[in-house]
């Protein structure tokens, strides 16, 4: 008893110190870093082996003075300017890094880091429910009129599965941004990306139909003929389609690409430059990433790339269908990239502060997708497995793809429909819609699956319902649908099951009918969801604030079956997630004690189990008393994917 006491004492001792230092770090705004120099950048100019020249990322919060160009012109290169974005790709010397940065109109300087691709459809995602098809012509929503851009390693534009109603093909434009001079795809990744988002079904009677077959696409290549590309690239081509969205409509951004997410989404140039696309009306879908394993085989959290980190997005993780369309046994696939996100800022008193948002969003079918395949393309030269034997002709050719970067377009495709279902929809409620009708998957936490699986024919229902005579005011609390509520359950292949009914709000989850029934504040095109904080005109909901009547933001995150993290703590500052803090059956170890299993509750470190109530932040497993700094496990052994396919490429990054 005696020992018993002092642990106590101890443990209540640690974990206050725990509280009071988050509280104080919190307190601190993210407006005093200590730094406008990515610390991955900081530490390539302080290497002994550094390069004479650094290319980095200039972000700037107003025009260039003239004293900074004076800087730069002698001893810069200004590479490339990206006039809607407020940036520019510069090469400098590396001993230059300190006085470009001093510059009052600098707002953050980052490397031009690497960008690598991120490596039944129609029926098991609700898309068949929504049309018919004969396997020639598509009747119902099909993405008639909306443009998508794939930003991807280019599009075999001769390919059958492009091609429109009139047999004329429906790549509108195509741009290079790699330095190559060619758009088609001599890689492989961005055909198939394309085919899954629009293909049109032609080939083997509508067996491979995309999920928006008519819809219009814009071709951007940003990654070379062995599939990498740079930030410089991909923040061209957004801007380029920032210039030109209304010549093509378009509407949709896929992104099957991504780099590891290291600067905070506030800082970040690919983070803030798709926030713009998304404040112009432009909905964004990013692939998670596939690190959700280990070399090992173990579980693996916090690997969310970007710009998957960024609120503003879409992101995405994939789903196993298991080669069914019935939806009971689907399931995460082991590699897609769980969160929380762990960029991250640097306060002035050197402390760093991760984002630690929700993601992914939410999930889709990215297990062993069969889709169109660009001839001679080095995939499939590197792989001849991965061609699917479909057809000999080169226009006619599919091939196998795993990974988070087929996720995405399925969902691109799924935003294409619920715009031409309703055309006033913003990126945010169409994100909103998209969570909101999913389907939670069994045995899964929001780590991995978001608010759950695409829902396409509830999304769709629910994208009908809502009013189109808003104009360009919607203002807050007024009734958001025309016709009474949709029922909130989905029956497809013979599977019935019932919506989320929920929407991720950065580190919180909200819920009710409300959500559906009123224009929250959250829904207008400019405002970011992050952190439990909703920023509007300058007012600022915030931690546990009810939204609306009967809305309730939920006072932390559901991590699985019906568990709940109160007081928002995902994990600590300085945790690292994917470093052995996962314990057996998927259950989080998290800060200050908290520990979370099925059917416990934790509430400000105490745990309810079975009637028993244990002191603040002590935990009990197999009758031990623990804390939170002494209770570590080896993550947990994750079976293996029965039907993983093409390990290599997943293991080189294929999205």
């Amino acid at each position: 008893m005696i020992w018993l006491t002092c642990f106590s004492l101890v443990v209540s001792l640690f974990a206050g110190l725990l509280v009071t230092e988050r509280a104080s770090a919190r307190s601190i705004p993210h407006s005093q870093k200590a730094s406008k120099v990515s610390s991955d950048l900081l530490a390539q100019a302080a290497a002994p082996q550094m390069e004479a020249t650094l290319n980095v990322i200039l972000q700037l919060q107003a025009p260039m003075s003239a004293q900074l160009k004076a800087l730069l012109n002698p001893n810069g290169q200004i590479k490339s300017n990206f006039k809607n974005l407020h940036s520019h790709a510069l090469e400098i010397p590396a001993g230059m890094l300190d006085a470009v940065a001093a510059f009052d109109e600098v707002l953050f300087i980052s490397p031009d880091r690497q960008i690598a691709s991120l490596g039944h459809l129609s029926a098991t995602t609700g898309a068949d429910a929504l049309r018919t098809t004969n396997g020639i012509t598509v009747e119902g929503l099909d993405g008639t009129g909306i443009g998508i851009a794939f930003l991807d390693s280019g599009v075999y534009s001769g390919h059958t599965s492009f091609l429109d109603k009139s047999n004329k093909t429906r790549v509108v434009v195509s741009q290079d941004f790699t330095g190559e001079d060619r758009t088609d795809d001599p890689y492989g990744h961005g055909t198939h990306v394309a085919a899954i988002a629009a293909g049109n079904g032609r080939v083997s009677q509508a067996a491979y139909l995309g999920i928006a077959p008519n819809a219009d696409i814009i071709n951007l290549r940003v990654l070379n003929s062995s599939g990498t590309g740079t930030v410089s690239a991909v923040l061209s081509a957004l801007d380029w389609v920032l210039s030109n969205r209304a010549a093509h409509n378009i509407r949709v951004v896929n992104m099957s690409l991504g780099t590891p997410a290291i600067d905070s989404y506030n800082d970040d140039p690919l983070c803030r430059a798709v926030r713009r696309l998304a404040n112009a009306g432009i909905v964004v879908v990013a692939a998670a990433g596939n690190n959700g394993k280990d070399s090992a085989g173990l579980k693996v959290y916090g690997q969310i790339h970007c710009p998957g980190n960024e609120p503003s997005v879409i992101t995405v993780g994939a789903s196993n269908t298991f080669g069914t369309d019935v939806r009971s046994d689907d399931g995460v696939t082991t590699y897609s990239s769980r969160g929380p996100t762990r960029s991250s800022w640097t306060d002035s008193a050197g402390l760093k502060h991760f984002d630690h948002l929700i993601k992914p969003d939410i999930v889709a079918p990215g297990n062993k997708i069969i889709e169109a395949e660009s001839p001679g393309n080095l995939l499939v030269s590197q792989n001849p497995q991965l061609d699917a034997g479909v057809s000999p002709a080169t226009a006619r050719k599919q091939m196998f793809l795993n990974g988070t970067s087929m996720s995405s377009p399925v969902v691109s495709g799924a935003a294409a429909l619920l715009l031409q279902a309703n055309s006033t929809l913003t990126p945010n409620m169409v994100k909103a819609i998209l969570m909101y009708t999913a389907q939670p998957l069994p045995g899964y936490n929001m780590f991995e699956q978001g608010a759950g699986e695409l829902n396409l024919e509830g999304a769709v229902r629910l994208a009908r319902a809502i009013r189109t005579d808003f104009g360009t005011s919607k203002p807050v609390g007024e009734p958001l649908l025309s016709t009474p509520p949709p029922e909130p359950k989905t029956t497809l292949a013979g599977s019935t099951f019932r919506w989320s009914q929920g929407i991720i709000l950065g580190q919180r989850f909200a819920t009710g009918t409300p959500l559906i029934l009123i224009y929250q504040a959250f829904y207008p095109e400019g405002v970011i969801i992050s952190d439990g904080v909703i920023v509007s005109d300058g007012v600022i909901v915030s931690d546990g604030v009810i939204v609306s009547d009967g809305v309730i933001v939920s006072d932390g995150v559901i991590v699985s079956d019906g568990v709940i993290v109160s007081d928002g703590v995902i994990v600590s500052d300085g945790v690292i997630v994917s470093d052995g803090t996962i314990m057996g059956s998927g259950a989080l170890l998290l800060s200050m004690g908290v520990f979370v299993s099925g059917g416990v509750i934790v509430s400000d470190g105490v745990i309810v189990s079975d009637g028993v109530i244990v002191s603040d932040a002590a935990i009990v497993i197999d009758g031990l008393i623990a804390s939170d700094a002494l209770l570590r496990s080896q993550s947990a052994q994750v079976n293996g994917d029965p039907t993983a396919y093409c390990g290599a490429i997943t293991d080189a990054g294929i999205h």
